[in-house]
């Protein structure tokens, strides 16, 4: 080849390999021959040490004694040959040598150096156990020993070295056992594997470290089954021998406790207790150590676990509280002394017949009860000059302080954990109730003849009457009175008597103009989080002297438009014969009169119906009367308000058509917005009369003045055989928590609730005491909390005693029937099932007001007692599964909280 051919770089390439690889060679022996020479050096200084006498291994080594621990290399043959020798020696406290050939090669040496000794990294940690397993013989020779042994003798054994430290316990006061085959491993409280620390505690599992970077210690690089399993047949051999002698130190159920010492256990209790070897056998010789051990003494523990005990004393105390909570609602919310279906016991339901006459009025002869209002609260007595009350009420003071307690169990951490579990524990109780009784739910509702959501009572519970009509409904109204009524004169306005059509030309609208936009009374984004502009609403096109037109009892025309609109409502109502609803009409508090134009417009217009009765609404509004200069105090509100009632009830001659009325009248609410910011009150709290400046009172003071005279009065009512009126504000749709513990205390049942999502101990404590809950999804989507956020589903499938309303059909709905759009949407959204709706709907009936007659007719003859005793599908549609499976859940969150003392009535509550 001619040199000057250039190399192929293969060539090149073949060559800087070979190159390559003769370097490394080289690299590598010299590397070897150097590692060689140091290890030959470090053995040989090891042998000239000089030789100390090694102790035996403990299965406990404290810091100092695993860091001064020299495993010797001199090997004891003698030791090896006379097994006898060395029992002898090992029971007055001498060591065993262990016989250890060193090779020359490089495996043996590294063998050499890894056990001369264990890292001094773990402490307090058992070490493997090589002298039991080279000494075979030492083994049997013990066991064939031990039978002569006493325990006494077997203290002798110095498994425990002298130096021993105290028991140490970590923080988190655990202490367990590890088992892993037939293996036990013993270590010292809570000790975690870090990497700073590779030393892991043996007793936690490995989902046990809440802490980054933790994790538990591979217990098969420190122990082997075939170094532990010698010892724990030796020790087992001797557990009948010292059971009796002393209490046993660990339990089973991995958790490490020792008895104290003046408490004995017997072979009974002991057996249960302890299970080193998966043979539930006692660690005998262990036993005996600890027994004698002063140090161990000093550090004994009790018998239960700290942990067991501190969580168990947790638990009580938590129910403690909630007991405490639910005997206060005892204490204050109002219940009839006769309960409805004991005053008309009907063994058969029929269909309650209508009124002949409800607005007849009989003369009823006048009592000689006396009342008189002092420091906001009604005192009744049962003559002029008798000085004793006669239905005393709770004090202001008295119910603020109890509601500060209960606020204050809403702030324990552990009370909020311990609630939010119980009701996580429901929600799941009740799906898989669902996965394995869906089914047979459907089934048994295909029996039900004649049954179906369509035919089953529903009570709208939740409804403001001057909103009651769709805005449809509101516009063929007043498009059909424009044409009829052009020439009524309606309103008085700018110094003028006005008529309906002249009140059009001043808006410049025509009849023909009219639509539903323009009438703009649907809510919208814009009302979102806005009160205010919500209420704006109310007026159709913007025009208040339209809403004071039409949707005004209290107007020029006596309310003669809103009456005849309110009828059609009841018509349609009527025609829908399974819908019923609990209309509210507003007193405001300005005037005493109030009452009596109410009634009449009620009285002279014939408004009534078999499938509707009447809520008696309050706006909280204190502060706009006050500066408008109509009330001095807030007295003047609880006098305008209650003063007409009680003279209605104690002689119904002075107020006839009021007396009437009220036979209509089966609850009380407060309205407003709830999002307005106020002071939480406290325990001493300004007297009504006091109360002049003109900020708005805190709705809890609100509310306990209107709980103790509606108490009072319905205290006087059930005396007198009159219907009691119960109080059913609205409350939780928005606003402070506390406006939901105020209500759990005094209320009978609320209007929305959604806030209860944000405290988990009022949630549970309104399932258990089953506080019926009218929520309005749509509603509240318009106001203030998205449909997909609202809580119905979750209180629903808990328990809760829920139902669904429609709060403002004008505002919210778009059809003929709000309470039936209301089910659609919350079905097709939540999939509810045809079992769930028909559920809501037997809780509206539950929660309404209608009469002990309607509901026997709606529900069953035994709808007043609990479970599916109760239940009658052929009326309600619902399953007895379903009823029973919500009653037996019940019973057992009663019987968890009583710690299984409670005492579950038969009936329902009749505060419900």
């Amino acid at each position: 080849m001619d040199s000057s051919t250039p190399v192929p770089s293969l060539h090149l390439a073949m060559a800087a390999l070979v190159g390559a690889s003769l370097m490394a060679i080289s690299a590598f022996c010299i590397h070897k021959r150097s590692v060689d020479q140091v290890i030959d050096r470090l053995i040989e200084i090891r042998r000239e040490c000089p030789l100390r006498r090694r102790r035996p291994r403990s299965r406990f080594v404290s810091y100092e004694e695993e860091e001064n621990e020299v495993v010797p290399y001199e090997q004891d043959k003698k030791a090896r040959e006379a097994v006898e020798e060395e029992v002898e020696e090992c029971e007055k406290g001498g060591s065993l040598e262990h016989k250890t050939s060193v090779s020359r090669s490089f495996d043996d040496k590294m063998e050499v150096l890894r056990s001369s000794r264990i890292s001094s990294s773990m402490p307090n940690v058992a070490l493997r156990n090589e002298w039991f397993e080279e000494d075979a013989k030492f083994d049997q020779a013990v066991r064939e020993r031990v039978q002569y042994c006493s325990a006494s003798s077997l203290e002798k054994l110095n498994f425990i070295p002298s130096g021993l430290p105290s028991l140490q316990t970590c923080g988190r006061g655990e202490n367990q056992i590890f088992s892993h085959g037939s293996t036990t491993r013993l270590a010292t409280y809570g000790r975690h594997m870090t990497p700073r620390s590779p030393g892991g505690n043996a007793f936690e599992s490995a989902g046990d470290s809440e802490e980054e970077g933790t994790e538990p210690a591979d217990e098969d690089d420190l122990f082997g089954d075939e170094n532990i399993d010698g010892s724990a047949n030796l020790l087992n051999d001797v557990a009948t021998k010292v059971q009796n002698s002393f209490s046993v130190p660990f339990r089973g159920d991995g958790v490490n406790c020792v008895q104290d010492k003046n408490c004995k256990a017997t072979v009974n209790e002991a057996k249960p207790c302890v299970d080193l070897h998966d043979r539930r056998e006692v660690d005998s010789a262990l036993v005996c150590m600890l027994e004698n051990d002063p140090v161990f003494t000093k550090t004994s523990l009790p018998v239960r676990s700290i942990l067991l005990d501190s969580t168990n004393v947790e638990e009580e105390e938590v129910r403690k509280m909630v007991r405490e909570c639910l005997e206060l609602r005892d204490n204050y919310v109002y219940r009839e002394e006769i309960a409805p279906w004991t005053k008309e016991p009907v063994t058969k339901p029929s269909t309650p017949k209508a009124r002949s006459d409800p607005f007849h009025f009989e003369p009823v002869e006048k009592t000689a009860h006396h009342f008189r209002m002092e420091d906001g609260v009604i005192h009744v007595y049962a003559s002029e000059s008798d000085t004793i009350e006669l239905f005393p009420v709770a004090s202001s003071t008295t119910f603020f302080t109890d509601m500060h307690h209960l606020l204050k169990v809403m702030s324990i951490g552990n009370v909020r954990s311990a609630c939010h579990h119980r009701l996580r524990f429901l929600e799941e109780k009740f799906r898989l109730h669902l996965l394995v009784n869906a089914e047979r739910e459907f089934l048994a509702q295909k029996g039900a003849s004649h049954r179906d959501f369509y035919n089953i009572r529903k009570v709208d519970t939740h409804v403001h009457h001057s909103a009651c009509m769709n805005q449809k409904h509101l516009l063929r109204f007043i498009k059909s009175k424009l044409r009829k009524e052009p020439d009524e004169v309606v309103i008085f306005r700018d110094g003028k008597y006005m008529t309906l059509r002249e009140v059009f030309e001043s808006l410049d609208l025509t009849g023909y103009d009219l639509n539903v936009d323009l009438l703009d009374v649907h809510a919208d984004k814009s009302t979102f989080h806005r009160f205010d502009k919500f209420n704006l609403k109310y007026n159709p096109c913007g025009q208040s002297r339209l809403r004071e037109i039409f949707l005004k009892q209290d107007n020029l025309i006596q309310g003669r438009f809103l009456a005849e609109v309110t009828k059609q409502v009841l018509f349609d109502l009527e025609a829908s014969k399974y819908q019923m609803a609990e209309y509210r009409v507003s007193i405001y508090g300005r005037k005493q009169s109030e009452w009596d134009q109410l009634a009449s417009w009620f009285i002279n217009n014939e408004i009534y119906s078999e499938n509707a009765v009447w809520l008696i609404q309050l706006p909280r509004l204190y502060n706009v009367y006050k500066q408008m200069g109509i009330v001095k105090s807030f007295q003047n509100i609880l006098d305008n308000v209650f003063i007409p009632l009680f003279e209605a009830t104690v002689d119904p001659n002075s107020h006839p058509q009021l007396h009437v009325f009220l036979m209509m009248v089966v609850g009380f609410d407060l309205v407003d917005d709830e999002s307005k910011p106020e002071r939480r009150p406290t325990k001493h709290m300004p007297k009504p009369a006091e109360w002049t400046n003109e900020f708005n009172p805190a709705y809890s003071y609100y509310v306990y003045y209107f709980y103790a005279n509606l108490y009072t009065l319905n205290k006087l009512r059930e005396s007198k055989g009159l219907p009691t009126i119960k109080l059913r504000p609205h409350c939780g749709e928005a606003g402070e928590i506390d406006h939901l513990a105020a209500a759990f205390l005094l209320c009978n049942n609320i209007s929305h609730g959604i806030n209860l999502r944000k405290s988990p101990i009022l949630q549970y404590l309104y399932y258990l005491a089953q506080i019926g809950l009218s929520m309005s999804p749509l509603s509240n989507n318009s106001l203030f909390l998205d449909y997909h956020r609202n809580p119905f589903p979750a209180f629903f499938q808990r328990g809760l005693n829920v139902s669904l309303s429609s709060d403002d059909p004008l505002q919210i709905h778009l059809t003929k029937e709000p309470l039936v759009e209301e089910y659609s949407v919350a079905a097709q959204v939540w999939k509810l099932s045809a079992c769930d709706l028909c559920e809501i709907a037997r809780n509206s009936v539950y929660q309404s007001g209608f009469s002990h007659m309607a509901k026997l007719h709606w529900l069953g003859s035994k709808y007043f007692l609990r479970g599916p005793e109760g239940n009658d599908i052929q009326k309600t549609n619902v399953p007895n599964m379903r009823i029973a499976f919500r009653h037996e859940t019940w019973k057992d969150e009663m019987q968890h909280v009583y710690s299984g003392r409670a005492r579950i009535p038969e009936e329902i509550d009749p505060a419900m």
